[in-house]
């Protein structure tokens, strides 16, 4: 069956191998990317919902005036 799933049938290609062992390294390196994101995406909704804000620390009363 396992055989059959990878597409031959004989011995172990040592590519095929190394190939294989590549792009399982990759798919983990893309799953902790996924959480690292999931993370920060989660952190920011967070800060969202709190209302942090770079426009909350602005104190309007010192603002200057815009220029016309």
């Amino acid at each position: 069956m396992a055989k059959a799933l990878l597409g031959y049938v004989g011995g172990s290609d040592p590519r095929v191998l190394s190939e294989m062992r590549r792009l399982q390294q990759r798919v983990q390196d893309l799953e902790s990317e996924l959480i690292r994101m999931q993370a920060e995406n989660d952190a920011l909704t967070a800060a969202a919902h709190r209302g942090d804000s770079l426009l909350d620390s602005i104190d309007v009363s010192k603002a200057e005036p815009a220029l016309a």
